[in-house]
């Protein structure tokens, strides 16, 4: 996480920090991974082993703050190693939350299973949740070897989620106004196409932070938000 300190014990704990964020990201993924092939397979089991998963990323977050907690009351860091204690905790809260997304996603499993959907209903989640699935394996491949080079790529992946979103939106709209009866799966996938959008705001989140403690410096303008959801308008039927 930084340079070699006197104290072997400093060390350590930092050590366990960096390992700790890197396995609730890992645990992350595979969540978020598992909760989208529980959607499309309507896979109740793997739903709720999803479900059941989350409480490792709340147990995660919490041996983090408190051995932060503890770096900081011991060691009162500086510079650097302040940066990097200061952003586990940050981290370590942005995966907690990408791990509750996951969760809220397996929910919903049950509720679109009661009728079979057409695949069709599932294509725009897959490629949505491929995308915000890179875009999370880089931000956390950038910690792991506290490299900042890619992180710019980040924020463009991120409009390019927005982007795809937005149109997901529209189509899931456009479902639900030619059949009725694709009204309560639609609704449903559309908390779930929200809830991938926002694991990549989460990530971004992260990339963010990271670029911080790696350099000290915030990265340049804060970005822009892609997400035009709020302004999509159902053209009445027929017209």
């Amino acid at each position: 996480m930084q340079a070699s300190h006197i104290v072997r014990s400093y060390d350590d704990d930092l050590k366990f920090l960096a390992n700790r964020i890197a396995a609730m990201g890992g645990h992350a993924e595979r969540m978020v991974d598992d909760s989208i092939r529980a959607l499309v397979n309507m896979d109740q089991v793997l739903a709720r082993k999803v479900i059941a998963d989350d409480a490792v990323l709340d147990e995660g977050q919490r041996e983090i703050d408190e051995r932060a907690i503890l770096i900081i009351a011991r060691r009162q860091p500086l510079a650097g190693d302040l940066r990097a204690i200061i952003g586990a905790i940050r981290i370590a809260a942005d995966i907690e939350r990408i791990g509750d997304l996951g969760k809220n996603i397996a929910k919903r499993v049950v509720a679109v299973s009661e009728t079979r959907q057409p695949l069709r209903l599932f294509r725009g989640i897959e490629a949505l949740a491929e995308l915000t699935l890179t875009q999370l394996k880089d931000v956390l491949d950038s910690f792991a070897t506290q490299s900042v080079d890619r992180l710019g790529l980040v924020r463009d992946r991120d409009a390019r989620i927005d982007a795809m979103f937005t149109s997901l939106f529209r189509e899931l709209l456009t479902y639900m106004m030619e059949d009725p009866r694709n009204i309560t799966a639609c609704t449903h996938l559309l908390f779930c196409a929200k809830n991938i959008e926002r694991i990549g705001d989460h990530a971004t989140n992260i990339a963010e932070t990271v670029f911080y403690a790696v350099t000290g410096t915030l990265m340049p303008a804060e970005r822009p938000k892609h997400d035009k959801s709020p302004d999509v308008v159902a053209a009445p039927k027929g017209s």
